[in-house]
């Protein structure tokens, strides 16, 4: 069976003990490693992946060959998208007419600033950038854009870089909503048997949870160069009961999130036969 996911520590922690064989009944995995906003387009090709980490925000663009998995994901909370700058600003204003990098122009993270930048900057922010997440806080430090939306290890790691804190878009929408943040999601074709699939996910999900380092060293492997504290950073917060399962919370922030973009035209409406399922 054909996956593809982050070579983030969550994702990695999350699947090892499937891609590992180490789940009864599980297929073998064919598995493509990639960003986020590779992850999304593939999702799009007609012979894209079974099965998928995506983001939640490109979700309305492909619910018609896919459907959520209730599990195996990333939402929750204090885990959010952060808007960093080199300059100190905390001022929302800063970011008027400024150049700003994204991680995806279909991720949660920039659906999220999105909603954020129209309520908080006057007259709109100048240019968006779209760059590997990866590549973002040196583009900042250097002065190659102005700002820059980051999520992942970056939340641990920004102040190395010397960077600072312009606005946290997790703790906007949950003081907003009162609900987690949904940022990825997995997915899978509707032609398969997606009940199974979500019970070799949470076997994967439990291994981990049981035996965390018998996952380390394939976590460190893809992590490339991230301290391993970080690491372990990462995945306690990316990797909660909300991974287990999305629970009606989970399921009530996706509409939210979905409903709210669409209200606001940022994404296509979603069915609410395909919003029904989540329930």
């Amino acid at each position: 069976m054909r996956i593809a996911f982050s070579p983030c520590p969550n994702d990695t922690f999350v699947f090892h003990a499937w891609v590992h064989g180490r789940i009864p009944g599980a297929p073998p995995l064919d598995v493509t490693y990639a960003d986020i906003d590779v992850t999304n387009s593939l999702a799009l090709q007609p012979d894209g992946p079974e099965v998928l980490k995506v983001s939640y925000a490109a979700l309305p663009w492909m619910l018609k060959e896919y459907a959520l998995l209730p599990c195996g994901g990333a939402l929750g909370r204090g885990c959010g998208p952060l808007v960093l700058t080199r300059d100190g600003s905390s001022d929302p204003a800063f970011l008027a007419g400024k150049r700003v990098a994204v991680p995806s122009d279909r991720s949660t993270a920039y659906l999220l600033f999105r909603l954020w930048a129209a309520r908080h900057v006057p007259n709109g922010v100048g240019e968006i950038v779209v760059m590997p997440f990866d590549r973002i806080m040196a583009a900042v430090r250097d002065g190659e854009i102005d700002a820059g939306l980051v999520i992942h290890e970056a939340r641990f790691t920004y102040p190395a870089y010397g960077l600072t804190l312009l606005a946290d878009m997790g703790a906007w929408w949950e003081l907003d909503t009162g609900l987690p943040i949904p940022l990825g999601a997995i997915v899978a074709r509707r032609s398969l048997d997606r009940k199974a699939l979500a019970e070799w996910i949470r076997a994967s999900v439990r291994h981990a949870w049981k035996n965390p380092e018998d996952s380390r060293p394939y976590v460190l492997q893809h992590a490339q160069e991230m301290d391993p504290q970080v690491a372990d950073a990462h995945i306690k917060l990316y990797v909660n009961e909300y991974t287990e399962d999305l629970g009606q919370e989970g399921r009530n922030a996706v509409r939210a999130l979905l409903n709210r973009a669409a209200e606001e035209g940022l994404v296509p409406r979603v069915p609410e036969e395909w919003l029904t399922e989540l329930s």
